[in-house]
């Protein structure tokens, strides 16, 4: 499905609910799987979401997760652990070529058993299920945090819980610190001290209730309207935390650089176009929020000012390489970026090409991001049902907001 924007003018002001954050959700997800006491409000309604209720609750010795790269790091660690089963984990072309090698070898070390059934260090995996009897586990830093959060999440159910020793710089402290602080809402006992993380045995029975915030990510790109938008244009978004969990919660820093104010109103976040931007260049480390990315960049594109983003490494093993993406997709709209291993660089941007027709790699977050330059030039996105993966409403959502869609 291909989705032309015309050259579009929103609402003065709106107001959406966005649904639950797909990190929170597939996180507890896997909590309840372990412990069947727990019950969920408001949880996503994403592709990634439903694929991992559907692995969770499938009793086929073959699992299919397509896209869906959170969930093939937390069910490997998921079924490393159920003891008496074997299950082939496996998923798109390019979900094969996303590499596990890291959180395989960790697995291995605690007592699993997992093998690689086409190239070694990658899906589809062929896991036999046991009782994992070591505590211990050696991780570089610097790796995803979705291996360190799989490995977080089956601990408190093994008989010595785990200690996990990080070497070098902590990336993604955010993600790392959501899935302790979920352990610690179910009574699990946690510490995070330096480079070392602890979490206890955990065996009782529980009765509660877990209510998902909804996504920040999914936000991030209304911050983008809004910061594309007439000085005074305001969306609310609810249902939203002031002391989220969620690591994209820094938009609300962010964008006030470009002009948008943040504020609650209990579970109602407002978002509200207050000045243009001060600055003509954009210097952030995203180290802790890679997600957002592309959002940001695409958004100094349409406010016609540079950025310099750092802390990217993560992005090249995502969906597709996204840095790759990102450069060929702007340069079509007649502006240069340069990119590293782990940045980019956005020069001061030239006037958008209009009729600019935008891939988007099988890359739900190529759609989105790009789709708010509807305010400033027409354009198409190709393969627009993407979105479905994480957002699966954000097409007549925009709409809502009075988007020109066909």
């Amino acid at each position: 499905m291909q989705i032309s924007i015309n050259k579009s003018e929103i609402k003065p002001f709106s107001s959406l609910k966005i649904t639950g954050s797909k990190s929170e959700s597939n996180r507890v997800l896997l909590l309840q799987a372990l412990y069947k006491g727990l019950k969920i409000n408001n949880l996503s309604n994403s592709d990634d979401s439903q694929l991992m209720q559907a692995a969770l609750a499938s009793s086929s010795s073959t699992v299919d997760i397509h896209h869906a790269g959170t969930a093939m790091r937390f069910l490997t660690a998921y079924f490393a652990t159920r003891s008496g089963t074997t299950t082939t984990l496996t998923g798109s072309s390019r979900m094969q070529e996303r590499p596990i090698k890291i959180l395989v070898e960790a697995l291995n070390s605690l007592g699993a058993s997992i093998t690689y059934t086409k190239n070694e260090g990658y899906p589809p995996l062929l896991i036999e299920g046991k009782i994992l009897t070591d505590s211990k586990v050696y991780l570089k830093a610097n790796v995803s945090s979705q291996y360190i959060s799989a490995l977080l999440l089956i601990a408190p159910t093994l008989s010595k819980g785990l200690s996990l020793y990080l070497e070098g710089k902590i990336t993604s402290v955010p993600y790392i610190k959501m899935t302790l602080s979920l352990l610690e809402e179910l009574g699990v006992q946690t510490a995070f001290d330096g480079q070392t993380i602890s979490v206890f045995p955990f065996t009782e029975n529980i009765n509660k209730t877990f209510t998902v915030e909804s996504d920040w990510s999914s936000a991030s790109y209304f911050y983008s309207i809004v910061a594309l938008s007439p000085i005074g244009t305001q969306i609310d978004l609810s249902a939203y935390k002031p002391n989220s969990l969620q690591g994209d919660a820094v938009l609300k820093n962010i964008y006030k650089q470009l002009g948008v104010e943040s504020s609650f109103n209990e579970t109602t976040l407002s978002l509200k176009k207050l000045a243009e931007p001060q600055s003509k260049q954009l210097t952030l480390d995203l180290v802790n929020a890679p997600d957002i990315a592309q959002t940001i960049v695409v958004t100094c594109l349409g406010l016609e000012i540079g950025c310099n983003l750092t802390g990217l490494h993560t992005l090249k093993i995502k969906e597709t390489d996204r840095l790759v993406a990102l450069q060929s997709e702007i340069k079509k709209l007649g502006t240069s970026i340069e990119i590293t291993d782990d940045s980019l660089h956005l020069k001061s941007p030239n006037k958008l090409n209009s009729n600019t027709h935008i891939a988007t790699y099988n890359d739900h977050r190529m759609a989105m991001a790009f789709a708010p330059l509807g305010l400033k030039t027409q354009l198409f996105i190709d393969d627009a049902e993407v979105v479905s993966k994480s957002y699966p409403d954000f097409w007549s959502d925009l709409s809502a907001l009075g988007f020109e869609l066909n």
